[in-house]
C-alpha cells in the first residue's frame, strides 16, 4: 500500500473519531439508572458532565444543572478537563493532517510534511488517551458505586456516552499510529534511494577515474634515455672533424 492511501485511511479513521469523542462531551447519557416503581409509572435516572435528569414515562425530563464547578466531585472535573484536552488535540491534529499529507499542495517540501503528518499523528494519539481516560476514569466511579454495597444512594449503569467516547478514542489511536508508520515507511524508502544513489555515483566516479588513468598510460610517451641523448651530443660534436 502507497503512502497516500496510507494517509487518507489515517485522516478517515482520525476524523471519524474526533466526531465520535466531540459528541460525547455534550451527550446526555453517560449513566443511566432505570427505577420501576410500579407498572402505571417508570422513571429514568440519566447524568452527564454537565446535568443530572429524571425522565418519566410521558417523556418529560426534569434537569437540574451542576451550578458550581469548584463544588463538583474531583472525577468530574477530571473528566470535563480530559474532554475538552481530546477535542483541541484533535482539532490541531486535523489542521496538521491536511497539510502534512501527500496529496495536498500545502506543507513545502517532501520532509518538512512528513515531520508535519508525524506532528499530526502524535496529536491524534493524546487526542485518543485523553477520551479514553476520561470514559474510563468515569465508569470506574460507576462500577465502583455499582458493586459497593455500603453505598446506599441511587446506582447507575454505564451509559451509552461512554461507549461512544471508547470508540472514537480508539479510531484516534488507530488513525494517528497509521501516520507515523506511513512517516517512518517514506522516510525509510527516501533513506534507501538515497543510499543506491550515492552508491551509484561512487562506482561511477571510480570507473571513470580509472578510464582516465588507463587512456594517461597509453598515451604517455616513453621517456628518453640519457645515454642515447649524450651519444648524439658526442656525434655532433664529432661531425665537422
Amino acid at each position: 500500500m502507497s503512502v497516500m492511501l496510507q494517509e487518507i485511511m489515517a485522516f478517515v479513521l482520525t476524523t471519524t473519531g474526533w466526531v465520535l469523542e466531540s459528541s460525547t462531551l455534550y451527550a446526555d447519557h453517560w449513566k443511566v439508572s432505570s427505577n420501576d416503581g410500579s407498572v402505571i409509572t417508570t422513571s429514568t435516572f440519566w447524568a452527564n458532565l454537565w446535568k443530572q435528569c429524571v425522565t418519566d414515562s410521558t417523556g418529560i425530563s426534569n434537569c437540574r444543572d451542576f451550578q458550581s464547578m469548584l463544588a463538583l466531585d474531583g472525577y468530574i472535573q477530571a473528566c470535563r478537563g480530559l474532554m475538552i484536552a481530546a477535542i483541541c488535540l484533535g482539532m490541531f491534529g486535523s489542521v496538521l493532517a491536511l497539510v502534512g499529507m501527500k496529496c495536498t499542495k500545502v506543507g513545502g517540501s517532501d520532509r518538512n510534511k512528513a515531520r508535519i503528518a508525524c506532528a499530526a499523528g502524535v496529536d491524534f494519539i493524546l487526542s485518543g488517551v485523553c477520551s479514553l481516560s476520561s470514559c474510563s476514569l468515569y465508569a470506574h466511579r460507576i462500577t465502583t458505586e455499582f458493586f459497593d454495597p455500603m453505598f446506599m444512594s441511587q446506582k447507575y449503569e454505564l451509559g451509552t456516552a461512554l461507549f461512544v467516547g471508547w470508540a472514537g478514542a480508539v479510531l484516534c489511536i488507530l488513525g494517528g499510529s497509521v501516520f507515523c508508520f506511513s512517516v517512518a515507511d517514506s522516510c525509510s524508502k527516501s533513506h534507501s534511494q538515497a543510499n543506491y544513489i550515492f552508491r551509484g555515483a561512487a562506482s561511477h566516479s571510480h570507473i571513470t577515474a580509472y578510464t582516465r588513468g588507463q587512456k594517461k598510460s597509453v598515451n604517455e610517451r616513453p621517456a628518453t634515455d640519457n645515454s642515447t641523448s649524450s651519444r648524439m651530443q658526442h656525434f655532433d660534436k664529432n661531425v665537422y672533424v
